[in-house]
């Protein structure tokens, strides 16, 4: 009995050996991931600001030509940009102030929604204002959001198809 307790002892020390190798193994890969995922790509706030521009773009076009399905598309796109900045970006301190569009992007949601070509364009107003808003109090006001007068690209067709 004793033999089988020392037996059982040692391979108990053995095994917290074991543990601590182990230990450090997992420690040393967290260490390398952690230092990998460091240098990977992160978007950087000005690309997710240039896709919104785009997108703020194209809606104008989309609601302008009724095409409300893609202005609902262009709204989503903005909304995904905006999350982005949260996630990706929450160390600057202009992402503080992403918030004062909500408003005027339920608005503007609300309009597609309901298919209204006048609410729409009111409620586009609005939303260019409030982002010109965020960089006037983010120290950005050289930024001067305005509503497009030419679509974006010259290879989409913002009408319907009927």
């Amino acid at each position: 009995m004793q033999k089988i307790l020392i037996t059982l002892l040692t391979l108990s020390m053995l095994s917290c050996g074991q543990k601590s190798d182990n230990s450090q193994y997992l420690q040393t890969k967290i260490d390398s991931l952690e230092n990998k995922l460091s240098q990977t790509y992160k978007p950087g706030f000005g690309e997710f600001m240039g896709n919104i521009q785009i997108h703020h773009a194209k809606l104008w076009f989309a609601g302008e030509n009724q095409n409300w399905q893609l202005a609902d598309f262009e709204m989503n796109e903005i909304k995904e940009n905006l999350d982005g900045i949260q996630k990706y970006c929450s160390d600057r301190t202009e992402t503080k102030s992403i918030g004062m569009i909500n408003l005027a992007m339920d608005s503007l949601s609300n309009s597609i929604l309901k298919k209204n070509k006048v609410m729409f364009q009111r409620n586009y107003t609005t939303l260019t204002n409030s982002c010109n808003t965020c960089h006037q109090a983010t120290n950005h006001e050289y930024n001067v959001i305005t509503i497009p007068k030419i679509p974006p690209f010259s290879n989409q067709d913002f009408m319907t198809k009927k």
